[in-house]
């Protein structure tokens, strides 16, 4: 542990992290847009200078600047928060002003801190970013005029990902994040996780599934288990008038740190399909037919105590889900095993 000071007051710091983790241990809040705890320390918006009493070159990025011992910290002295107001200004400048139109209005960081700073003006008129053809994949939408070039999507997608399917393309005012494959996302190595979505701190990637079906404070989210494997990922659904419209990563889970696949983010519309079952069926006379649990439960037991009764208990078998919990698939192991006396347990993910 390290003793600094940050804003007049004395903490203990762990060694080895940047002024801004440390900060972030402490509870002082520094502004940025490229950092990402999940990411190798990167410096491209500036946002997050500080001033460091004392030093040869006092003001410094804090998300690559490490901690020392004795460090005497400064986060929103006047000549910081001017820098970061033209920072901002310059970002501004070549963004487009259409927060009522933008589906990240309300969860923007951008958009945040120019309300932090009260950044209203464009400073610096000129060439804008073009806007690019959008690319055909179903699922991801990228809007060039929006990006800000901080490489959060492009850093998630090789750092956490191991994929690296985009990156930054041209050079100077030109740069842009694509894949240099001229069909898009789906002919590069995508996986379309959705994490590179999740990443960004604007509006310039967002989900095409989730447009237009709701705003931030019209949605509230709903903490849940993806149902897709046993792999137990945690996260957010997006919820509007009872009806999913867009999920979000839990970088909270312990098990996997806010990591989806495309099913988990993006194939959540057979919980509206109306071939969906809702209720159990029992085929009668060749016909299913609509039953109750309790119908369902006893149709079952009847059977299962009749088979094993003519044929004895290895003509019944159970093959059990992977969606399932591991608790669930224990205890129809323990069902088929000890009462019923067949050891024919198989589980489909062997398959």
């Amino acid at each position: 542990m390290l003793e600094v000071t940050i804003n007049g007051r004395t903490y203990w710091v762990s060694e080895g992290k940047t002024i801004l983790q440390a900060a972030g241990e402490v509870g002082v809040d520094i502004p940025a847009l490229c950092a990402d705890d999940r990411l190798e320390p990167f410096g491209a918006c500036r946002l997050c200078l500080v001033e460091v009493v004392g030093a040869p070159k006092p003001v410094v990025t804090a998300c690559t600047t490490p901690v020392a011992p004795g460090m005497v910290i400064e986060t929103e002295t006047q000549r910081v928060v001017e820098l970061r107001r033209g920072v901002l200004e310059l970002l501004l400048s070549n963004h487009p002003n259409d927060c009522m139109l933008c589906e990240q209005a309300g969860h923007c960081i951008l958009q945040d801190l120019a309300y932090r700073y009260q950044v209203r003006r464009n400073a610096y008129p000129g060439e804008r970013r073009p806007a690019l053809p959008e690319d055909p994949n179903p699922f991801i939408a990228f809007d060039n005029e929006k990006c800000i070039l901080c490489g959060r999507c492009v850093r998630t997608c090789d750092e956490v990902q191991g994929v690296g399917a985009i990156d930054f393309l041209g050079r100077g005012f030109g740069t842009t994040v694509g894949t240099g494959y001229p069909g898009g996302l789906e002919e590069s190595p995508c996986e379309f996780c959705g994490q590179c979505v999740a990443a960004c701190p604007t509006g310039a990637l967002t989900d095409k599934k989730s447009r237009g079906l709701g705003r931030v404070h019209e949605v509230r989210r709903v903490k849940t288990t993806c149902g897709y494997c046993g792999t137990g990922c945690t996260m957010y659904l997006r919820v509007k008038d009872h009806r999913i419209v867009g999920v979000d990563p839990d970088f909270a889970s312990p098990v996997t740190g806010g990591a989806l696949c495309v099913k988990g983010r993006y194939g959540y519309d057979y919980v509206h399909s109306p071939d969906r079952l809702t209720r159990p069926l029992i085929r009668r006379h060749g016909t299913l037919e609509p039953a109750s649990w309790e119908e369902a439960y006893a149709y079952v037991a009847e059977n299962l105590r009749r088979i094993r009764e003519e044929s004895g208990p290895d003509a019944l078998g159970a093959i059990t889900s992977s969606r399932a919990t591991n608790e669930d698939n224990y205890a129809i192991q323990k069902l088929f095993r000890v009462p019923i006396g067949t050891h024919n347990v198989d589980n489909c993910a062997r398959t």
